[in-house]
């Protein structure tokens, strides 16, 4: 081997365990980008699970509330109904009250009162008969 030869393989030796460094170099380059990318994962999943149950908990106070809200536009809605039904009454109260005007004593109109006559129960239901046939409401049969 030529005195070269010591140098080339010395470089061969130094080569190879640069490497092996570069190797290993590599292999912690890696090994770190993957924890990162894991740990960025990590945070990623606990960050959406919390979110997910926050929102959870906040559509659940929603609904609540939305549940009240129209139990309150129902019962609202029926104070309404009641409320025009009393002032239907009170205006119809009110106008009533200028129809009349009170009575003075000259105003009123004194009847002699009339005798009933008394009619038998008999002769009032035979009258009766003989109308529902006059009226055809009794007819006879074929």
């Amino acid at each position: 081997m030529k005195p070269y030869g010591n140098k080339f393989f010395f470089k061969k030796k130094v080569s190879y365990e640069g490497k092996k460094y570069s190797e290993k170099i590599y292999i912690l380059n890696i090994k770190f980008i993957h924890q990162i990318f894991d740990t960025i994962n990590i945070s990623l999943l606990v960050l959406i699970s919390t979110l997910f149950f926050l929102s959870f908990d906040s559509q659940r106070k929603w609904s609540n509330i939305y549940k009240t809200l129209s139990q309150t536009r129902s019962i609202n809605n029926n104070l309404i109904d009641y409320i025009s039904k009393f002032e239907e009454f009170y205006i119809s109260e009110l106008e009533s009250l200028n129809i009349y005007r009170k009575t003075k004593p000259q105003d009123l109109i004194y009847l002699d009162k009339l005798a009933e006559k008394k009619e038998s129960l008999f002769k009032k239901n035979l009258d009766i008969f003989i109308e529902g046939f006059q009226d055809s409401k009794y007819q006879r049969g074929y």
